[in-house]
């Protein structure tokens, strides 16, 4: 839907510039072009960012329910670590072999 909505601004623009600017038809189809190349970047920049907050929200759903889940090839499971939510980052727990290890939600599977 997000792509349809930004097509549409686009179309809005490419109308006020054919109508209200001196621009040449060539110059008016580089400035649509670059506009249209922004906004399609920022929604696939938000699509890939949500795609990897869920990944993230996902192993961490997974680490509260007691499961274990791969972090940079570690298994990472409640008993040997322990979740900082402002951060989501997961520590080892002491008088562990992970002690002090951290690692990252964002990198879990």
């Amino acid at each position: 839907m997000a792509y349809i909505a930004g097509l549409v601004i686009v179309g809005f623009f490419f109308l006020t510039l054919h109508y209200f600017t001196e621009l040449t038809k060539h110059q008016k189809t580089l400035v649509t072009l670059s506009v249209l190349v922004v906004v399609l970047s920022a929604i696939g920049f938000n699509k890939y960012s949500n795609h990897q907050t869920q990944s993230m929200l996902n192993a961490v759903m997974k680490f509260n329910q007691e499961k274990t889940i791969k972090c940079d090839g570690i298994d990472v499971n409640s008993s040997n670590y322990t979740l900082s939510i402002g951060t989501y980052t997961f520590i080892g727990k002491e008088k562990t072999p992970n002690y002090g290890q951290m690692i990252s939600a964002s990198t879990c599977e």
